[in-house]
C-alpha cells in the first residue's frame, strides 16, 4: 500500500479515537453509496454528524481543511442524503471536518464543527 494511503488510514483512526474520546458514537466508517463515500458517520446528542477527515503530512502546502472543495461538499451532501434515506434518520444532521497532521510522534487534530452548510438544491 502506498505511504499516503497508510497516512490517510492512520489519520482516520486518530479521528475516530478523537471522536469517541469526546462522546461521539461511531455509526459507520468508510460508508459508500455507489462511488460516493463518507469517512465517518457519527452520532452525538441526537445529531447525525458526517465527518470528512483530511490528513496531510504537513500543512506547508495546503492545510487539510482547505481541501474541501465545492465539488467535495456536493458529493458529501449526496452521500449523506443516501445514508439518511437508507437508515431513515429523522433527526438533525451536520457536517464536520477533522484535520489530522503528524507532529513528530503525535498528531495535531483540529475538529471543525458545522464546517459547511449543504448547498440549496
Amino acid at each position: 500500500m502506498a505511504e499516503h494511503n497508510d497516512l490517510g488510514n492512520l489519520g482516520e483512526e486518530r479521528a475516530q479515537a478523537f471522536l469517541r474520546n469526546n462522546g461521539y458514537k461511531i455509526r459507520e466508517t468508510n460508508w459508500t453509496a455507489g462511488k460516493l463515500e463518507l469517512d465517518i458517520v457519527a452520532e452525538k446528542d441526537d445529531m447525525l454528524v458526517i465527518v470528512e477527515v483530511k490528513t496531510r503530512s504537513t500543512e506547508f502546502f495546503e492545510h487539510p481543511k482547505e481541501a474541501i472543495t465545492p465539488r467535495k461538499i456536493k458529493n458529501l451532501v449526496n452521500a449523506a442524503h443516501a445514508y439518511i434515506m437508507k437508515n431513515n434518520w429523522q433527526g438533525e444532521t451536520r457536517f464536520d471536518v477533522i484535520s489530522v497532521i503528524p507532529k513528530g510522534q503525535n498528531f495535531s487534530i483540529e475538529h471543525i464543527e458545522d464546517a459547511f452548510l449543504p448547498p440549496i438544491m
